[in-house]
């Protein structure tokens, strides 16, 4: 089975005053979140889409989702955890409970205030995760890239041409993933950055998925005014 997981449990604090989290704002004329479950309902080769919210914004997540008619027999909501990756594996939980994990199953996730995510990039991962069981969706890295492990000078400016922004998707076979953060230590939980570094902190390789430039993460709000004029361009091409 291939599965799609939607990362809306962020409390959205760096978007500023506002009176819900990120995934809940309007970008055009529905919010975001719905926007990005639309673009996994077009993909005929998701099996079961999992939204994965805060437990306090479930009522409200049902509620949208009933209103511009996403929640359908393909979506389940799911409550989230207190970290990126608790919410990841409650996801993984979520499963093994409904249907059960097999070493063929596959789980494709992405954060929800991604919502221009194409069917090219979908479909890359699903492809890439069947052959090679761990993938990160990654863009090369335009600017030059400045280490500084004091924050007050420069330690070291590595060769750009080695250097990538990491995206969402990010895509894992389930049983591996599952099997292998169980086996994290507590310390290694705490430094976890995000579900690729539980494959590399094993030893496991992650492959690349190439992209797109425009498919940002809408965490500022200067990063929404940015959606809508790119939503406004794809509406006029």
């Amino acid at each position: 089975m291939i599965y799609a997981e939607i990362l809306a449990g962020g409390s959205g604090t760096r978007m500023g005053n506002t009176d819900r989290p990120k995934q809940f704002l309007m970008l055009g004329n529905k919010p975001i979140l719905v926007h990005t479950i639309e673009a996994f309902l077009l993909n005929p080769r998701i099996d079961r889409i999992l939204v994965v919210v805060p437990n306090v914004w479930l009522d409200y997540s049902k509620d949208i989702m009933n209103k511009y008619n996403v929640y359908t027999d393909r979506v389940h909501l799911v409550v989230g955890g207190s970290t990126r990756n608790e919410t990841i594996m409650n996801g993984c939980r979520y499963i093994e409970s409904q249907w059960g994990i097999t070493d063929e199953d596959i789980i494709v996730t992405h954060d929800s205030v991604r919502p221009f995510i194409t069917q090219r990039i979908i479909n890359d991962n699903i492809d890439a995760c069947l052959k090679y069981g761990a993938v990160d969706t990654v863009i090369p890295a335009v600017d030059t890239i400045v280490e500084s492990t004091n924050n007050e000078t420069i330690t070291n400016i590595p060769v750009r041409k080695y250097y990538y922004q990491g995206q969402t998707p990010q895509s894992f076979g389930i049983a591996q993933l599952t099997s292998l953060y169980n086996a994290l230590t507590e310390e290694e939980k705490d430094i976890l950055t995000d579900a690729c570094k539980i494959f590399t902190m094993k030893g496991h390789p992650v492959h690349l998925v190439m992209g797109e430039g425009y498919n940002i993460k809408i965490t500022a709000m200067y990063d929404l005014k940015l959606a809508n004029a790119i939503l406004e361009g794809h509406l006029h091409d």
